[in-house]
C-alpha cells in the first residue's frame, strides 16, 4: 500500500478515538488528554457507545456516525472488538488506525485468528493500521500525541520507532531530562500492517527528520526492510538495537557453514550491509540518539582530548585503544599556539594535559586552536573539579565559543552536585555531555565508523578480469535430480560437479565402486592418493573412519578401501555405501579456508568466510555477508577475518592470489542467487596452493523450494533477465543491459565526452564532473525500486558506454521519474529511444502507474523522442519548462499526443 496514506496517520487533520473515556486510569482517557494537551489543532470525535459526551465534547456511538470526514482512528476497546472497528472505518473512509488494544499474538493462538480477522478487514476497506498492542504515536510536527505516554516528546529532528511501548516511555523519559528533541515517536506493537520497512521508507522522505533510531525486536517484511534502509542511510543515520541475540542456531546441521552462522551474526551483516549502525545497549542507543541530535558527524579519527587532570585524560585514551585507535597526533603548527596558551611544563602531546590550575579562559583557548587545526575532526573536554576552576563559568564559557562549531564536540563533567549545573547547561545548549570518558569516546567511534561505513558503501568496485559464465543447466540437473531421488544431501562427486558448474575450481575426484575401480583410478589419478567414502548417508566423513590420505601405492589403496567400507559399515549399518571416491593428494598447506552458505528462513542465503580445516568450529575464525557480491564486498568479507593476515602474505608465506579469492566468492554468490533449493554449502578445505585455489572437499544439502529466484534474497541480485543486444532503427547494433556498480569508470568516460549542452539538458545545470558520490549513487542502485539501463558497444577488449536511461521509483513505487543521457557522437541513432522504450516496458511490468520527467524547452530531441513514444507533454505550471508524463495502465497512444 502506498505510504503516502502515512501523512493522514501523522498529520491528520482529524482523529476519532475510539474507546474515548472520562474514567481514572483508562487507557481512553489518557487519549483524550495527551491529544488536547499536545495542542493537536484539528477536530478531535470521542467515540463511545455508552456516552453522549466526553470531556465537553459530543461523542458519537460508532465512526460511521460522525458524518464528518475522519483521517485517523485511535482505537483502544477490547481486542475482539477491533475487526468490526475496522470495518467501520472503512465505510466511514478512515485511511489510517492505531490500535492500542493488546491480546493479539502475544496471547496465543486465539491472538492470532483474532489479528487475522482484522487484517482481513484493514486489506478489504484500505485501512492502513499502526499496531496493535502498542503505545501509540506522536508526531511534534503535527502537534499530535496519539498516544497513552504521560507527555508530549520536545520538538526535533529525531525519529523514534520501538517495537516495545516500554522502550518508547523510557526514552521519552531520559530525552526530558537531555533535553533532545523528536519529530516522531512510534510505538509499532505486533506490526500487523506498518513495519519498521515502511516507516524507515517514509521517514526516510521527510525533510523534518535528520535521524532514525529503531529499537527491533524482530522484523517482517525482510526484503521491504533492506531496501527502504539501504536507500534511507545514504542520507540519515539509522541507528538500531535489535534485542533477543539469540545463540548460534542450525546445531544438527549437516555442515560446518550452517552450524556456524547464527541469526544474531546474521542481523549484524545485514545492518552493515544496508549501512544501519548497530548498538548493543540502551546507553547507547541512547547517546547516539543525543550525538545525532546535537553534533555534526566527525569526517575522519582525528579526536583531541582536553583534560585539567592527567587520570582522565590516560582513561580516554585507554578506551580509544580498545578501538585500535590513538589520539590525533598533533601538527608542529598546533603546539606552537598552544605553548603560547599553556604553562611551559604541559604535557606537549595529545591528551592535551592543561593543568589543574586551568580557568575558563584557558579552556576557551585550547579549545579554539583545536577546533581550527587541520589535523583534529573532533574534540573531547574532560573537567574535574579543582579549587581554583568553577565547572559552571567554564561550561558557561564553552557554551558560547562553540556556537556554530562545525566539528563535534563531547564534553566529560565527572563528579557529583558541583558540576551538574554544567551538564544542564551543555544539555540545553545542544552539547553532548557525559559523567565519564569511556562513554563520550565509545559515542564519538560509534559516530566515526558509521561515517566510514557510509564511505565505504560508496566504494566503486573494480571488475573481475573477466565477466564469470555459468553453467546454469548443469547445475539445475544435479541439483532437480537429487530432489527427485529423495536425497537431501549431495555426494561429494555431485557437490563438486555443481562447484565446477559454476566455475569454482576443484581437486579432482573420481568414484570407484569397486577395490578393482580403485586401484585403476589411483594408477591414472597418479600417487600419493586420497580415499574417501562415497555414500549418501555418510556427511561427515571424517567421523565415520571414511577418509584416509597419503595412500601411497596400489596395496594401500587395496587395503584401504577394505578398511573404508569396514568402518562406515560399523558406523552406519544402513547406510547405502556406492563405494570410494579417490583424489590426488594435495601437499598439506600451511593454512585451510572455509566458503560456504546457509539458507536462513528470514533473511535467505548467508555466505560464509574463514579459517578452514578440523579446527573450523573451534577457533570460529569467520565472517558472513548476504548475495549478491561482487569484488568489493566479497574483499570485505575477507578482510573481517583473521586469516586475512595469512591472505596478503606472513613472513616467508607467499600472499594468496586474492583475485581469483574474489572472484570464487562471487561465483558462489551467484549459485545460491540461482538455485534457492541449496540450504547448505559447505567447501572445507579450500587451500590457496602456488597462486591457484582449490576445494579439496565440498557438501552440499538441497531441499525443494516454493519461492523462485531471486525472491528468496533480501537485496534484489542484478537482473540479468533485461540484458539483450539491439540493432536500433539506424542500424546500429548495442548490448542493453542493467548499470552495475563496477561501471562507474564507464559512466564517467561518457560523461567526459558531453558538450556543455548535453550536461545542461540533463541536469539542468553547468556540471564540469561527476563527484564520486554522484558516480556511486547513479551505479549502485536498488533493483527493487529504481532501474537505469545502459547501452555499451565493444571496442577491441573493452566496452564503451554510449548511453544511460533511468527510472527512480517513488517511496511508494507507484510512479517514477525518467531520465536519458546520450553521447553526442551518438545522439539521433535511436539510442535514447531504445533505452527509453526498454525503460517503459520495465514499469508496465512492475505495475508502475505512469513515469514522468521535466524536459527544458530548448531539448527538442527530447521532446520529439516523448511525443513519438506516446508521452504526454505539457507545460509546467509557472515555468517555461515541460513535463513528459505516460501512463502505463493504458496502452501507448503514440503520436496522438501534443503539447498543451
Amino acid at each position: 500500500m502506498p505510504i503516502h496514506n502515512l501523512d493522514k496517520m501523522f498529520k491528520p487533520a482529524s482523529v476519532a478515538v475510539v474507546g474515548a473515556s472520562e474514567k481514572s486510569g483508562s487507557i481512553g482517557r489518557a487519549l483524550m488528554r495527551n491529544l488536547r494537551a499536545g495542542g493537536f489543532p484539528g477536530e478531535i470525535y470521542p467515540v463511545n457507545l455508552r456516552h453522549r459526551e466526553i470531556n465537553g465534547i459530543k461523542a458519537y456511538p460508532k465512526v460511521s456516525a460522525i458524518g464528518q470526514a475522519v483521517d485517523l482512528a485511535i482505537i483502544a476497546t477490547p481486542i475482539t472488538t477491533v475487526a468490526s472497528i475496522i470495518r467501520d472505518c472503512g465505510q466511514a473512509g478512515v485511511d489510517c488506525a492505531v490500535i492500542i488494544s493488546a491480546g493479539g499474538r502475544e496471547i496465543g493462538s486465539k491472538g492470532l485468528e483474532i489479528e487475522a480477522r482484522i487484517r482481513e478487514e484493514a486489506g478489504a476497506s484500505r485501512v492502513r493500521i499502526i499496531g496493535p498492542n502498542c503505545l501509540g504515536v506522536a508526531c511534534t510536527e503535527a502537534r499530535l500525541n496519539a498516544s497513552f505516554a504521560g507527555q508530549m516528546p520536545i520538538a526535533g529532528k529525531l525519529a523514534f520507532v520501538s517495537q516495545s511501548g516500554a522502550m518508547c516511555t523510557a526514552i521519552l523519559d531520559l530525552s526530558f531530562k537531555e533535553h533532545i528533541g523528536f519529530s516522531y515517536f512510534v510505538s509499532v506493537g505486533s506490526m500487523l500492517d506498518v513495519d519498521f520497512g515502511d516507516m524507515v521508507n517514509y521517514l526516510g522522505n521527510d525533510p523534518n527528520v535528520s535521524s532514525i533510531l529503531l529499537y527491533i525486536e524482530s522484523l517482517s517484511d525482510f526484503r521491504n526492510f533492506m531496501s527502504a534502509a539501504r536507500a534511507v542511510s545514504l542520507v540519515k543515520p539509522i541507528v538500531a538495537l535489535k534485542a533477543g541475540r539469540s545463540p548460534a542456531g542450525a546445531r544438527a546441521a549437516a555442515s560446518h557453514t550452517g552450524a556456524m552462522v547464527g541469526e544474531d551474526a546474521i542481523y549484524t551483516a545485514a545492518f552493515e550491509r544496508c549501512g544501519i549502525m548497530r548498538v548493543q545497549t540502551i546507553e547507547e542507543l541512547f547517546d547516539c540518539a543525543e550525538i545525532m541530535a546535537k553534533q555534526p558527524r566527525p569526517t575522519d579519527a582525528g579526536l583531541a582530548i582536553i583534560t585539567n587532570a592527567g587520570g582522565p585524560g590516560v582513561m580516554a585514551t585507554d578506551a580509544l585503544a580498545a578501538y585500535n585507535m590513538e589520539p590525533v597526533p598533533l601538527g608542529d603548527a598546533t603546539i606552537t599556539r598552544l605553548d603560547a596558551l599553556l604553562p611551559p611544563y604541559w604535557s606537549r602531546a595529545n591528551p592535551i594535559d592543561i593543568i589543574g590550575d586551568a580557568d575558563l579562559e584557558r579552556y576557551r583557548g585550547v579549545i579554539e586552536v583545536c577546533l581550527a587545526a587541520k589535523e583534529v575532526s573532533g574534540v573531547l573536554v574532560i573537567m574535574v573539579p579543582q579549587a581554583l576552576t568553577h565547572p559552571t563559568a567554564v561550561a558557561e564559557a564553552l557554551c558560547e565559543t562553540l556556537k556554530g562549531n562545525s566539528k563535534p564536540v563531547y564534553t566529560v563533567w565527572m563528579g557529583g552536585e558541583s558540576v551538574e549545573p554544567g551538564r544542564r547547561l551543555f544539555n540545553r545548549m545542544g552539547i553532548p555531555t557525559y559523567d565519564v570518558p569511556e562513554r563520550a569516546i565509545r559515542a564519538f567511534m560509534t559516530m566515526y565508523r558509521y561515517a566510514r561505513n557510509l564511505k565505504l558503501l560508496q566504494e566503486i568496485p573494480q571488475k573481475l578480469p573477466n565477466e564469470p559464465e555459468y553453467q546454469q543447466n548443469v547445475a539445475q540437473n544435479i541439483i532437480h535430480q537429487a530432489i527427485a531421488h529423495g536425497r537431501r544431501c549431495l555426494t561429494e562427486i555431485e557437490s563438486k560437479q555443481l562447484l565446477l558448474a559454476y566455475g569454482i575450481p576443484c581437486t579432482r575426484t573420481e568414484a570407484a565402486k569397486s577395490v578393482d575401480d580403485a586401484a585403476r583410478l589411483a594408477r591414472d589419478i597418479g600417487f600419493p592418493t586420497v580415499m574417501k567414502i562415497h555414500s549418501p548417508d555418510i556427511t561427515h566423513k571424517s567421523d565415520a573412519g571414511g577418509v584416509l590420505l597419503n595412500l601411497s601405492d596400489e596395496a594401500a589403496v587395496r587395503d584401504g578401501f577394505d578398511r573404508i567400507m569396514h568402518n562406515c559399515r560399523a558406523h552406519n549399518p544402513r547406510a547405502d555405501l556406492w563405494g570410494v571416491t579417490l583424489q590426488p593428494m594435495i601437499p598439506r598447506p600451511d593454512y585451510e579456508l572455509i566458503m560456504g552458505s546457509k539458507m536462513d528462513g528470514q533473511f535467505g542465503p548467508v555466505i560464509l568466510f574463514g579459517l578452514g580445516g578440523i579446527l573450523t568450529e573451534v577457533l570460529e575464525d569467520k565472517a558472513i555477508a548476504l548475495p549478491p557480491l561482487n569484488r568489493l564486498l566479497a574483499h570485505r568479507l575477507i578482510e573481517n577475518t583473521g586469516v586475512y593476515a595469512l591472505l596478503k602474505g606472513y613472513r616467508n608465506q607467499p600472499a594468496a592470489n586474492m583475485v581469483l579469492l574474489e572472484e570464487i566468492l562471487v561465483r558462489l554468490a551467484q549459485l545460491v542467487i540461482d538455485f534457492p533449493e541449496i540450504q547448505e554449502l559447505d567447501i572445507n578445505p579450500l587451500v590457496p596452493l602456488q597462486g591457484d585455489i582449490l576445494a579439496l572437499d565440498a557438501r552440499v544439502v538441497v531441499a525443494s523450494s516454493t519461492i523462485p529466484s531471486p525472491l528468496h534474497l533480501v537485496i534484489s541480485p542484478y537482473p540479468s533477465q533485461y540484458e539483450q543486444t539491439v540493432v536500433t532503427k539506424s542500424g546500429l547494433e548495442i548490448f542493453v543491459r542493467p548499470i552495475k556498480p563496477e561501471d562507474a569508470p564507464l559512466l564517467s568516460e561518457l560523461f567526459d565526452s558531453l558538450s556543455p549542452t548535453s550536461i545542461y539538458y540533463r541536469f539542468f545545470r553547468p556540471l564540469r564532473y561527476l563527484s564520486h558520490d554522484m558516480l556511486a549513487r547513479f551505479t549502485q542502485i536498488d533493483y527493487d525500486r529504481d532501474m537505469a539501463l545502459v547501452a555499451l558497444q565493444r571496442v577491441g577488449d573493452a566496452e564503451k558506454m554510449l548511453g544511460v536511461a533511468r527510472i527512480i521509483s517513488d517511496p511508494d513505487i507507484t510512479k517514477a521519474e525518467f531520465s536519458v543521457l546520450v553521447g553526442d557522437a551518438w545522439q539521433g541513432k535511436g539510442v535514447g529511444a531504445t533505452l527509453l522504450e526498454q525503460l517503459v516496458e520495465i514499469g508496465r511490468e512492475r505495475g508502475l502507474e505512469f513515469l514522468w520527467g521535466v524536459v527544458l524547452p530548448e531539448n527538442t530531441n527530447m521532446l520529439a523522442l516523448g511525443r513519438k513514444l506516446g508521452f504526454t507533454i505539457k507545460r509546467v505550471p509557472q515555468s517555461s519548462d515541460f513535463e513528459l508524463r505516460i501512463n502505463l495502465q493504458q496502452p501507448s497512444q503514440g503520436d496522438r499526443e501534443g503539447v498543451t
